[in-house]
């Protein structure tokens, strides 16, 4: 029961207890069964007139549009006139129709995006999803990317530049906010744009938008690598547990997240006895055999894992 019905209760019908009171969907009206008197009157009902049991069904008779997202260039307010070629009852629309339609169709995208800015923002967020899509981000990522973007639009920091350099930019910002673990070379990879240029806006976002980045966590990375090797919970533990350890020993300093991450997890995977390659947990990880073998020698001479744990 709302609050509004609450202190209507104690004003009006203070002899009323709340298990006595019934409301009248009819009139509108909140009445207490024992005395009669109307608790209180025009109440407004919030919900629908209909009843769905279904995702599918509640979105098919559904009334109003999508929620409001970042990710559409006019934050999905105007109206999108569908592809299909048949009426609401099914029936295939006849060829004057399906022309009229098309006209339309062609008219309305016109009228969506009319200025500059419009412009920039729907190839943007073309790019975004494009990205985002290739590199399996969650929606709350695409969101804030999508965001960060619209304020360097906002203030001007796009032009001149390049439209994919500042959304892989503001990307690799996001996944830093969320710690969704992604590395500049892995999104470098899915654009057109070189590692260089997309570092550059990334600074240029940071100095200008004021946004603060966490630092690398090397935990972030571990359950990504254990879950593409095919390795077991009990491997994500103790890698976490080994770099716990190495950072209160102050081993973690300076050293490249995913490296640690991907030592940690090849440890993991000899104590557990799951084991893997040097090599295939470098593949994974997106670093060298190298980096995995230092980080290793490191890490087991330092942390004082057990000595017979041998290198493969």
């Amino acid at each position: 029961m709302s609050e509004n019905t609450s202190q209507s209760t104690s004003s009006k019908g203070k002899e009323c207890s709340e298990d006595k009171i019934i409301f009248d969907p009819e009139r509108g009206e909140y009445i207490c069964e024992e005395t009669g008197e109307v608790i209180e009157e025009r109440v407004i009902e919030e919900k629908p007139e209909w009843r769905a049991f279904t995702p599918e069904e509640r979105e098919r008779r559904s009334r109003i549009g999508g929620p409001l997202t970042a990710t559409v260039h006019d934050m999905g307010l105007s109206t999108v006139i569908d592809w299909r070629d048949r009426d609401a009852t099914g029936k295939r629309l006849e060829l004057r129709r399906r022309l009229e339609m098309q006209r339309l169709r062609r008219w309305q995208t016109r009228s969506r995006i009319q200025s500059s800015m419009e412009r920039n923002l729907a190839q943007a967020m073309n790019e975004l999803d494009k990205i985002s899509d290739q590199l399996d981000l969650p929606r709350n990522v695409r969101e804030e990317a999508a965001r960060i973007y619209r304020d360097a639009v906002e203030r001007g920091f796009v032009r001149g530049r390049s439209i994919e350099s500042v959304v892989a930019a503001a990307i690799y910002i996001a996944c830093r906010e969320l710690k969704v673990p992604r590395t500049l070379d892995e999104i470098a990879a899915f654009t057109r744009s070189s590692r260089k240029e997309i570092a550059r806006c990334y600074r240029l976002l940071l100095r200008e938008l004021t946004v603060n980045v966490p630092l690398l966590d090397p935990v972030d990375y571990v359950p990504r690598i254990a879950r593409s090797l095919g390795l077991s919970g009990n491997v994500i533990r103790k890698a976490v547990e080994v770099i716990n350890t190495a950072r209160e020993k102050g081993l973690t300093a300076g050293k490249d997240p995913a490296g640690l991450a991907a030592a940690a997890v090849y440890i993991a995977s000899l104590l557990c006895n799951e084991r893997r390659t040097q090599k295939e947990v470098a593949q994974v990880a997106g670093v060298t055999e190298v980096t995995v073998r230092n980080r290793y020698k490191e890490l087991a001479k330092e942390v004082g894992l057990e000595t017979s744990i041998q290198e493969e």
